[in-house]
Parts: C-alpha cells; sequence; structure tokens
C-alpha cells in the first residue's frame, strides 16, 4: 500500500473527522502533530500551498486538502464500511447536510469568541442551526444516513469533543434533551461507538487549552475597547 500521512493539529474538529473515518475504514497511516498557529512546517507549506491550514492527508507522495475534500477521497479509495450511500440521491442529501453543518459551524466559534450582547446573537444564531439540523437533517434516524456512521456524522461530531468542552468554559449547555431531543440522542449514539470513543481527544486537555483561548479572546476585546476609548477622547 502507498504510504499514508495525515498532517493534523490535536484539538481540531477538522482533521479529527479525518482520523475518525480512517479508524472505521481500519486504514494505516502515519499521524504527523503540527505545532500550530505559529510554528508551520515545511512540509505543510509544500503540500498545502494554498490555504496552508490543516488537515492535509498525502497519500502515495500526493497531498490532498480540506476536510471534507479528504472525506471523499477516503471513502473512493477505501470503498469498504462507506460513509457515503451509492444511492445518487442518498447521496447528494448526505453530502448537502454535511457540507450545511461544515459551513454553518461559525456561530459555535462566536458564542465562545465573543461576550455580552454579541455572544448572545451567536447563541441564538447557533441554536437557529442547530434546531435546522434537529428538524430536517437528523429527523427520527439514529444517525445522519440511517443506522451506520456517514460523513455528516463525522462533520457534525466536533459537538462531541469541542462543543461540549466550550459549553463548560463559557457556562452554557446547547443540546438538551428537552430543548433537541433528537440531537442529544445522536450525541448518545455518536459518542458510545468504539471507535469514535476510543479516538477522541482528551476532555481535560481541551478544556484547559479552551481556557486559554477564551482568556485571550476576552484580553483582544478589552484591548480594542480601549483603543476605541481613546479615540473618542482624542476626538473630544
Amino acid at each position: 500500500m502507498d504510504e499514508l500521512k495525515l498532517f493534523g493539529f490535536w484539538p481540531s474538529p477538522y482533521s479529527r473527522r479525518v482520523i475518525w473515518a480512517l479508524k472505521l475504514k481500519g486504514v494505516d497511516y502515519e499521524y504527523i502533530e503540527e505545532d500550530l498557529p505559529f510554528n508551520k512546517s515545511e512540509l505543510l507549506l509544500q503540500y498545502n500551498p494554498v490555504h496552508k491550514k490543516i488537515p492535509v492527508l498525502v497519500h502515495g507522495g500526493k497531498p490532498i486538502a480540506e476536510s471534507l475534500v479528504i472525506l471523499e477521497y477516503i471513502d473512493e479509495v477505501w470503498p469498504h464500511n462507506p460513509l457515503l450511500p451509492k444511492d445518487a440521491y442518498e447521496k447528494s442529501e448526505a453530502m448537502f447536510w454535511a457540507k450545511f453543518i461544515d459551513e454553518n459551524t461559525g456561530p459555535m466559534w462566536g458564542f465562545f469568541q465573543k461576550f455580552g450582547e454579541e455572544q448572545q446573537k451567536a447563541i441564538e444564531s447557533y441554536s437557529e442551526i442547530l434546531r435546522k439540523i434537529e428538524e430536517h437533517g437528523l429527523r427520527d434516524k439514529k444517525f445522519f444516513g440511517g443506522d451506520q456512521i456517514g460523513i455528516a456524522d463525522l462533520v457534525f461530531g466536533m459537538v462531541i469533543h469541542m462543543l461540549a468542552p466550550m459549553e463548560e468554559v463559557v457556562g452554557y449547555k446547547f443540546i438538551k434533551a428537552d430543548s433537541f431531543p433528537r440531537l442529544h440522542a445522536w450525541v448518545k449514539h455518536f459518542s458510545e461507538h468504539p471507535v469514535i470513543k476510543d479516538n477522541v481527544p482528551d476532555y481535560t486537555k481541551v478544556v484547559d487549552f479552551l481556557k486559554i483561548r477564551r482568556e485571550f479572546y476576552r484580553n483582544s476585546q478589552q484591548n480594542s475597547e480601549k483603543k476605541e476609548r481613546k479615540k473618542v477622547l482624542l476626538i473630544v
């Protein structure tokens, strides 16, 4: 088999979904941890010169970038334990929800990075996205594609290893049994799958990592507010 390498960053939900896909397929690979964000390796920059980001999968010396593209590539090269349905319509539906989730996680970061009224707006925005996923994406299925974990599940998997620690740091809970019963059940099913359960970063380590980031965002906002006040004083 051609050499397979994955460049990632341990708390990243984008590299984590690729790890899960490879583990579900039972594919052996070499994992290369990047020191982000300020000390990217020369190899990473060489393999992904456009975005200069992780994850990057290198198969037989050929790089594949962007997590959704990587997931599709993995499913095509190693078709056993499929992540996507064979039926064209079902496949299009699975990709729709994978892309919808991937493109609409911005408010999740907003609720963590912002404070006060701006944070509340981000919470409301993300709650609305979760409502759409609850009602139209997951519906009454165990997983997005039915009884087996698929591509949309891997993308949404960030709620168990990134959103949950964020909620603890901020002190706000999104996916509760009374507000999102289907998503709440999905979290239980997904997190208890052996492959997922055995391949999540240490929860306490993620919480500690996020506390540092949260303080960084708080200081940045405070410094920005101070600069704005100085501008006002100079104008007055």
